[in-house]
């Protein structure tokens, strides 16, 4: 099946705001997203577009997106090309940008990237998974390590991943997926449901708390917690994160949704049915 394929266009275009993330995302039309129902079941897809308002505390203080940019073959896998940005000034500069490039059939990592820019800290980390050797490398540098699982996932593609599973509440949900096996095992525990109005609106939602043994967005040294929509397409409506050099943390708040397009048509009804794939132990 032949896909279509957006261009990989220069981070620095979208950080300087002469291509937004959003006018990337909005090329995508049903008619270019060919039906494929081997692919996992996933509420999301390519053209799905989310803006937020970042906060700290009650100020605002810069905006940030999460978008399914569109599909990229890696090294023969198909997937996802996804990127989350933050930017903004808190007590320091923030502009972090990620990206996770995810296999569309089994939802695995193939590549990850991160580009942070905090107060007088910055770093570049780019990542590729060889499942094949059970290997990560970087290509930034030489490092490279021991990969735990064959279905290795990201900080991004977790996020993604948590989107395709029941979240029932009360459930606490154990992963031994993170790429590095020093962030293992990743645990979720689905805590409540709540109400969450925000600018794109007002939305029922499902609340979690995820925590990683090592670095990453979502360290266990630190704290977060998420919001999810309780309904088929599990948006991310809020996010709280408690970064170190940043006191109290950056909250995300939902401010806008351009819906993407699943590839595969079950996917939202497969969700709703609970029997989404790949769910580990709990």
């Amino acid at each position: 099946m032949i896909r279509p394929r957006i261009r990989n266009l220069p981070v620095s275009f979208l950080m300087a705001g002469l291509l937004s993330p959003a006018a990337v995302s909005a090329q995508w039309t049903p008619e270019m997203v060919p039906a494929d129902s081997t692919a996992a079941p996933a509420p999301f897809g390519p053209g799905e577009h989310l803006t937020y308002n970042v906060k700290v505390g009650w100020f605002g203080a810069g905006n940030a997106w999460l978008s399914v940019e569109g599909f990229e073959n890696v090294r023969g896998n198909l997937t996802y090309r996804t990127v989350m940005g933050i930017r903004g000034r808190f007590v320091v500069g923030l502009n972090d940008l990620y990206k996770s490039w995810f296999d569309v059939h089994t939802l695995q990592s193939w590549r990850f990237t991160r580009d942070m820019n905090q107060g007088s800290y910055s770093g570049t980390r780019d990542y590729g998974f060889f499942p094949e050797r059970m290997m990560w490398e970087r290509a930034d540098n030489d490092e490279s390590g021991p990969l735990p699982t064959a279905f290795p996932l990201d900080d991004i593609a977790f996020l993604y991943f948590l989107r395709t599973i029941p979240l029932e509440v009360g459930q606490t949900y154990t992963f031994d997926r993170y790429f590095k096996e020093t962030g293992n095992p990743v645990t979720v525990e689905v805590v409540r449901k709540d109400r969450r109005k925000t600018d794109a609106g007002e939305f029922d939602v499902i609340v979690v708390r995820p925590s990683f043994q090592s670095e990453g967005l979502f360290s266990e040294d630190g704290q977060a917690e998420l919001e999810f929509t309780d309904d088929e397409r599990r948006l991310l409506v809020y996010m709280w994160v408690n970064m170190p050099v940043i006191p109290g943390g950056v909250s995300l708040h939902l401010e806008s949704v351009t819906e993407g397009i699943p590839v595969n048509p079950e996917s939202r009804a497969a969700l709703l049915g609970g029997t989404a794939p790949g769910t580990a132990s709990r």
